[in-house]
């Protein structure tokens, strides 16, 4: 028996679109539109429905209409999505309307649409092609054949179609202009593990110290990313092959290698010696004031942790998780 369709039956969508002309107007402001649609109808319909019947006024991008260009990336409801995959259906039931804004991290240009400079600016500096090898030079006038396991490892990154869902909803690229972003790093992934690059080392040395630590492990990225990268899983793969490769070169690194040697030593966490690990004697000195502020509302921190029960099942499981990972090699 076939499956049952989807429902038809139209509902009331009220829609609260971002509008932001700066030729004439001081701010932004919302305008609202209410259209009574299917429920599967995507809201990229919605909204060009809008500008066509309603307010042609109305600025945004699109192209293809089939989640392949990625050009009509838009916050719904405060999510990083692609408009014309995003029915309205579930958006009504879940928020009861449809608020749409442009992109976060990128300047408005007008409305919907973004300055993706800064976006692209970031995905040039990680140096996005092959970087010849000369002791494998490129065969001439024929291919250069990779094995599936060699292809394997590229993992999820060739489905990236540079929305910058994952841009947009990176906190770490709002805090810190110095963040590459999650794509930057996703796409430097690629190219780390490709076997034909002979650009390895220098990459993971530059990255080490231009921003990879400065990821806050959100995994908002992974979540925004309509083709399912998952950078936030590749940006950790790089962290290993970093560390690995080039050693712990600056605080972000050696934080993280202190925390997990502090816990493997006790099963709880020495602050004191984290901080003294991450920053060194000297850079610490310049941290007293602050230290001592610290210190008298949580005088627990210059204790040395007891060790916990059961220390020993703990470092069997670090011995395990520290068998180096097909990509850290």
């Amino acid at each position: 028996m076939a499956a049952a369709a989807a429902p038809r039956t139209p509902v009331v969508a009220p829609f609260e679109v971002y509008r932001f002309d700066p030729a004439h107007d001081a701010r932004p402001h919302y305008a609202r539109y209410t259209l009574e649609l299917a429920p599967h109808t995507p809201v990229l319909t919605a909204l060009l429905k809008i500008r066509d019947e309603i307010d042609p006024s109305l600025t945004l991008r699109y192209s293809c209409r089939s989640a392949i260009c990625g050009s009509c990336a838009m916050q719904v409801n405060s999510k990083s999505r692609l408009a014309c995959e995003t029915p309205i259906g579930p958006e009504i039931e879940r928020h009861g309307r449809i608020v749409i804004e442009p992109m976060r991290n990128q300047p408005v240009l007008r409305d919907l649409v973004v300055d993706q400079s800064p976006f692209w600016a970031r995905y040039a500096s990680i140096r996005p092609h092959l970087v010849s090898d000369p002791s494998r030079p490129m065969p001439v006038g024929r291919e250069n054949p990779m094995t599936p396991a060699e292809v394997d490892r590229f993992k999820e990154t060739p489905r990236c179609i540079a929305c910058a869902a994952c841009y947009s909803a990176c906190p770490a690229v709002e805090a810190d202009p110095q963040f590459p972003g999650p794509m930057a790093l996703a796409k430097l992934y690629r190219f780390v593990v490709d076997p034909r690059d002979g650009a390895r080392q220098d990459r993971l040395l530059r990255i080490q110290r231009e921003g990879l630590w400065l990821c806050l492990r959100c995994h908002l990225c992974t979540e925004a990313c309509p083709k399912d990268v998952r950078p936030s899983e590749r940006i950790r793969d790089l962290k290993e092959m970093a560390v690995q490769a080039v050693g712990v070169t600056e605080p972000g690194s050696r934080h993280a290698v202190a925390f997990a040697e502090n816990i493997r030593r006790a099963g709880m966490l020495n602050e004191f010696r984290l901080a003294r690990q991450t920053f060194g004697p000297v850079a610490l000195l310049g941290q007293v004031g602050q230290g001592l502020r610290i210190w008298r509302k949580k005088p627990e921190l210059m204790k040395r942790p007891h060790p916990i029960e059961g220390l020993d099942e703990l470092r069997q499981l670090y011995d395990a998780l520290e068998e180096p990972s097909e990509e850290s090699r």
